[in-house]
């Protein structure tokens, strides 16, 4: 048998921890009304806030062809504006990553827009569109899964050592936690 490409591994790596934030996330209804999905947006607005430098640096950029332009944080800020939307304002503790550690952090970011289709079809029922308050859950202009498996690709041919690989689990592990802890503390649960 052979071995797990990164992203491969990444997946079976995270697979309950992803499963158990799309279960929150959906917990909260963030469909059900404006209001909610405001919420929703700031949680959306802190997580792409702390991974928007990861598009940015130059050594993951060097290796990964168009990263910059892949960042949805503009769009978030766009969805927000339209919606009337302010950024959540209690203190969220920003975390850190190393580069090898972003690298977990960007496959869950990439990832998740492919679950966005189901977002964004739920978004519709609000009356929100790709022009008009869901853009950053928008389908990417290659489509979601034609981008999704170019995204892998380039992940997958990152020179990385066992280490980076370690540390790359670690990034998804501390993504999909902060989105959690996030998404608690914005809608102000425990769950």
């Amino acid at each position: 048998m052979s071995e797990l490409t990164l992203t491969e591994a990444l997946k079976e790596h995270s697979r309950t921890t992803h499963d158990a934030v799309d279960n929150l996330v959906m917990s909260m209804e963030p469909f059900a009304s404006h209001d909610n999905y405001r919420k929703f947006l700031q949680a959306q607005y802190e997580f792409h806030s702390t991974v928007n430098p990861i598009y940015h640096n130059e050594k993951l950029a060097s290796q990964i062809d168009g990263l910059a332009q892949l960042a949805r944080l503009d769009r978030v800020k766009s969805d927000m504006k339209d919606l009337e939307a302010t950024p959540f304002d209690r203190d969220v503790e920003t975390p850190t990553f190393t580069d090898s550690e972003a690298i977990g952090w960007l496959y869950c970011v990439e990832g998740s827009n492919v679950g966005a289709a189901i977002l964004y079809k739920e978004a519709g029922k609000i009356d929100l569109s790709d022009e008009f308050g869901a853009s950053h859950l928008a389908a990417h202009a290659d489509g979601r899964m034609p981008h999704w498996r170019a995204t892998k690709a380039k992940i997958n041919a990152l020179p990385l050592s066992d280490d980076d690989k370690q540390s790359a689990m670690k990034g998804a592990d501390d993504a999909f936690a902060y989105f959690k802890r996030v998404i608690r503390k914005v809608y102000g649960t425990q769950a």
